[in-house]
């Protein structure tokens, strides 16, 4: 590790894992990003001879400037239209994640408060000592320790019992994909599991159902149509991907739009599939593979 002697190099070494840190805060790269600008900006100013410890500095900074974004962030989420689901990070299926947390995961720290979101994430995904969590939240040690048992109580049923090796779920994604593009309903019908749920975001910028499709009957029913209409059979896959933790994949509709699907496997079974149309946050996924975020929707 430099010393802060080379305050720029150390704080490159530290960028990656802050922009996770905002991002697991957040739900969103471009803020993400946005954040870890400003600490940088105001790692600068400061004087790197009183920093004990530069991670320590970092993350202290980059949490509670999420956290005032956090609360602009919530008024836009209340206005939003139809389901959120955050930006999707995508990885091949060989990449190592960095840490557990997936996309379910991240959508139940949405039901939390900022604060019990922020012990959580510093504390059991970042492993951050629990005095520093305590500095960083300007509460005490006892305090902050409720607000990450709270949170882990709150989190825990969207944890997967038992973790899905890559292989099986990159299969599963596959499999899913084919029998949809496919339009092999009875194929789709066995991976299913009875209460699956379909979250579909659009922003609405695109089409996408507004509110979840829940059960395997209207699931089920729901692809059929997209079948008749030959909607899904012109999707064109462009690369296996894990996005978010999830097994899934980015594909081309048509029209060149492209959109994320993300699969939640539990026992051998897929128990949420969630789709991000919103071109909004397709910006990046869009220049990694050269297709059109979306396109307008007429109302």
């Amino acid at each position: 590790m430099p010393t802060i002697d080379d305050p720029t190099l150390v704080f490159e070494q530290e960028r990656v894992r802050l922009v996770r840190l905002a991002y697991r805060m957040l739900g969103s790269i471009g803020e993400a990003e946005d954040v870890v600008q400003d600490a940088w900006l105001r790692w600068r100013r400061v004087d790197h001879a009183e920093v004990g410890s530069a991670g320590a500095f970092l993350s202290r900074t980059v949490t509670r400037l999420c956290l005032d974004v956090m609360k602009s962030a919530r008024v836009r989420r209340e206005t939003y239209f139809g389901t959120w689901l955050p930006e999707p990070v995508a990885m091949a299926p060989d990449e190592d994640p960095g840490d557990d947390l997936t996309l379910t995961l991240m959508l139940a720290l949405e039901r939390l408060s900022p604060l019990e979101r922020a012990a959580f994430l510093l504390h059991d995904v970042f492993a951050v000592p629990l005095a520093d969590v305590a500095v960083t939240l300007r509460r005490e040690p006892p305090a902050v320790r409720q607000l990450a048992a709270r949170a882990r109580k709150h989190v825990q049923s969207a944890r997967p019992r038992f973790p899905l090796e890559r292989e099986e779920g990159t299969r599963i994604a596959k499999a899913f994909f084919e029998a949809s593009a496919t339009g092999d309903v009875a194929a789709l019908r066995s991976m299913l599991a009875d209460a699956v749920v379909v979250h579909s975001d659009g922003g609405g910028k695109v089409h996408a159902f507004p509110r979840p499709i829940v059960g395997i009957d209207k699931v089920t029913r729901m692809f059929e149509g997209a079948a008749r209409k030959s909607w899904i059979q012109h999707a064109q896959k462009l690369q296996d991907l894990w996005i978010d933790g999830l097994p899934g994949y980015v594909s081309l509709e048509p029209g060149g739009m492209l959109q994320t699907v993300a699969l939640d496997v539990q026992a051998g079974l897929i128990v949420g599939i969630y789709f991000t149309r919103n071109p909004d946050k397709l910006q990046r996924m869009a220049m990694r593979f050269g297709g059109m975020p979306g396109a307008p929707v007429s109302h």
